[in-house]
């Protein structure tokens, strides 16, 4: 069939590189982020919007104006990372648009497992953990900061100092043991 008549959409374009799809925000939920976390993508949108995506148009307009596109590289490449940026820029707006900023430090002094809390316990086989819990758009493994969405997010929220919570695992139920629970400070 010839590509004139497929329909394209959105959807599979954003699907298209092989990138790892961003996690969804669950249904009826809003998508919880730190003041931190929203600044940070919003930075990230201004910067693709009025520095990267800019310069990267001047590229494909600089290397249209030399003829022959098929075997342009500059023009091919600049094209294709057009499409990525502007894909980007599309996930970060929607992601921006439903965003809910909420101030961890509000809860300062709490010892009860919010949104934003630092939490170090210890699970049944004695190994201790300390955690950050985050928004879905700004969580970061290495940083031991995991996505409110989480399992041992949900499990640790609402508990509070001392408190033993049940984990479900595909390996089977663990208990985990709530040794400190801590917010940032407030700004001043």
């Amino acid at each position: 069939m010839s590509k004139a008549f497929t329909r394209e959409d959105s959807a599979a374009e954003d699907d298209d590189d092989g990138a790892i799809p961003a996690p969804a925000v669950p249904t009826g939920s809003k998508n919880y982020m730190t003041p931190q976390g929203y600044a940070r993508l919003r930075g990230e949108l201004m910067q693709l919007i009025d520095e990267e995506r800019p310069k990267i148009v001047d590229i494909v307009h600089w290397a249209a104006s030399n003829g022959d596109r098929s075997e342009n590289g500059d023009y091919l490449y600049g094209k294709k990372r057009l499409r990525e940026i502007d894909r980007r820029i599309r996930f970060l707006t929607r992601r921006l648009e439903i965003a809910e900023v909420v101030d961890p430090s509000v809860h300062a002094g709490s010892d009860q497992v919010f949104f934003g809390a630092t939490v170090t316990y210890v699970d049944d086989e004695g190994e201790q953990r300390t955690v950050t819990i985050m928004g879905i758009d700004e969580t970061d493994n290495a940083q031991q900061q995991i996505s409110w969405v989480s399992p041992v997010a949900r499990a640790l929220l609402r508990s509070r100092e001392g408190d033993e919570v049940s984990l479900v695992t595909p390996a089977g139920q663990r208990t985990l043991e709530v040794l400190q629970v801590s917010y940032p400070a407030p700004d001043a």
